[in-house]
C-alpha cells in the first residue's frame, strides 16, 4: 500500500536528500523547504530510517486538510483513529511547526491537538495517555501553512543524526547528517583521499569512514515505527540482515584528520575508537600552515574556526591569508570545501571561489565554499 511520508533535513540539503531517497526506491520525490515529500510502503520507510545519511526524521502523514481556527484543528485530530496506531498506556509528545500560520499561538495549537488525541482515547477507553516531552513512545508532528494542516506520526523516534557512539562532542560539533550532506555536495566518494585539517571531534572523518566500509547509519539503534501499532514489521529483520551483510570489517582508509589542538584530536580519537574505526583514519597533531598533503590530490572538507568575539576575528583575519598561501604552495591539485558561517572567508583567504552553496547549521546561515587549488596565483 502506498503511503505518504515527509523526510526532514537541514536546510540546503533538500536536493541531496531527494537524490538519496530516489536511490532507496522512493516514489514521487518532491523537495520542499527543510525536507522532502515522498511516497512508498512501510518497508521503504523502514529502509529510509536505516539507510538515509541525510534525513533528520521520517514522518508518516496520517491527515491533511484545510483549517481556519484552532477548533478546526481539534476536530480534525479528534476524528483520526489513534487507537489503531498506539495504546493508551503509551506516552506521547506533540510538536507543531508552521509557515505563515495566521493563528496567534502555536503552543495553544499544540495543546488543542494533544487534547483531541487524549479525548479520543478517553471516549473509547475511559483513560487518556500521558505526555512525556523528553522520551515519548509516540511522537506526533503538526505542520501548518497559511490554510492547510498536515498531521504526521514520527517513524524515527530519536532524530536520525543520533546514530552510533559519540563520546566527545568538541566545541562546535556538526550533526552527522549535515556532515554527510556536505560530503555529498563536495562529490566525495569512498576511495577518494579526504583530509580535514581542522578536524575537531572528527565528524567528517567518521562519516566518511562509515560510508567507505558500507555501514548503514541506523544499524544498532531503535526507531519510532517499532512502537506503532498496526505497522507491518514483517520485512524488518530481512532489511536489517541485508544491511549488516554489506558492512566491511575496519581497514586503513585514505582519510586523514589534522588539528593543532591535542584535546581536539583526543576527542576525535575517542569517537573513532568507540565506532571501531581507530585503525581506519589517520590523525596527526599539526598546524595546518606547516602541514604537507597526505596524497598527491584529493578533497579537503572542513569546518574551519570562525570568530564570534573581536579578538577571534582579528586572529582569523591573520590566519586565513596564510592558509590560502599554504594551499597554493603545497596543495595544488586538491579541491577544498570550507563550511563556515564566516562570509568573509573567500575574501580573507584570497583564493578564487568556484562555488558557494547556502546551507544552515541549525538556524545559523552558512556557506559551503569550493576552491580548486592550483599552483602559484589563484586569485
Amino acid at each position: 500500500m502506498t503511503e505518504y511520508f515527509f523526510a526532514s533535513c537541514p536546510r540546503g540539503l533538500e536536493t541531496v536528500l531527494g537524490h538519496e531517497l530516489a536511490g532507496l526506491g522512493a516514489d514521487r520525490v518532491q523537495p520542499a523547504d527543510a525536507g522532502v515529500a515522498f511516497q512508498g510502503d512501510f518497508a521503504l520507510a523502514m529502509r529510509v530510517n536505516l539507510e538515509s545519511r541525510v534525513a533528520s526524521r521520517v514522518l508518516w502523514q496520517i491527515g491533511t486538510g484545510t483549517y481556519r481556527t484552532e477548533q478546526d484543528l481539534y476536530d480534525a485530530a479528534h476524528k483520526l483513529p489513534w487507537s489503531r496506531w498506539m495504546h493508551v498506556e503509551q506516552t506521547l509528545r506533540v510538536e507543531t511547526r508552521a509557515n505563515r500560520c495566521p493563528l496567534k499561538s502555536l503552543d495553544f495549537v499544540t495543546l488543542r491537538i494533544k487534547d483531541a488525541l487524549c479525548d479520543h482515547f478517553r471516549e473509547k477507553t475511559g483513560q487518556r495517555p500521558s505526555v512525556d516531552t523528553r522520551d515519548p513512545a509516540i511522537r506526533v508532528h503538526a505542520f501548518l501553512t497559511e490554510n492547510t494542516y498536515f498531521l504526521y506520526l514520527d517513524t524515527s523516534g530519536e532524530a536520525l543524526f543520533k546514530r552510533g557512539a559519540r563520546i566527545e562532542s568538541g566545541q562546535a560539533p556538526l550533526k552527522k547528517n549535515l556532515a554527510a550532506g556536505i560530503l555529498k555536495l563536495a562529490g566525495w566518494q569512498p576511495g577518494l583521499p579526504l583530509l580535514d585539517p581542522f578536524c575537531g571531534a572528527g565528524t567528517f572523518l567518521q562519516e566518511a569512514a562509515e560510508q567507505s566500509l558500507g555501514r548503514a547509519p541506523g544499524l544498532g539503534r531503535t526507531f519510532g515505527f517499532e512502537s506503532l501499532s498496526g505497522w507491518d514489521l514483517s520485512s524488518w529483520p530481512g532489511i536489517c540482515a541485508q544491511a549488516a551483510a554489506r558492512a566491511q570489517p575496519p581497514a586503513p582508509l585514505p582519510i586523514w584528520g589534522y588539528d593543532l589542538k591535542g584535546d581536539a584530536l583526543d576527542a576525535a580519537r575517542a569517537n573513532l575508537d568507540a565506532a571501531g574505526l581507530a585503525d581506519s583514519v589517520q590523525l596527526k597533531q599539526v598546524n595546518v600552515l606547516e602541514s604537507t598533503p597526505p596524497a598527491p590530490s584529493g578533497l579537503i572538507v572542513t569546518n574551519p574556526p570562525y570568530g564570534v568575539r573581536m579578538g577571534e576575528q582579528a586572529a582569523l583575519a591573520e590566519l586565513y591569508p596564510r592558509l590560502g598561501d599554504t594551499l597554493k604552495q603545497r596543495y595544488a591539485g586538491w579541491t577544498a570545501y570550507f563550511f563556515t558561517a564566516d562570509m568573509q572567508l573567500p575574501k580573507l583567504i584570497r583564493l578564487k571561489t568556484s562555488r558557494r552553496t547556502p546551507l544552515y547549521n541549525g538556524a545559523l546561515e552558512c556557506r559551503l565554499f569550493e576552491i580548486k587549488v592550483i599552483s602559484g596565483s589563484n586569485r
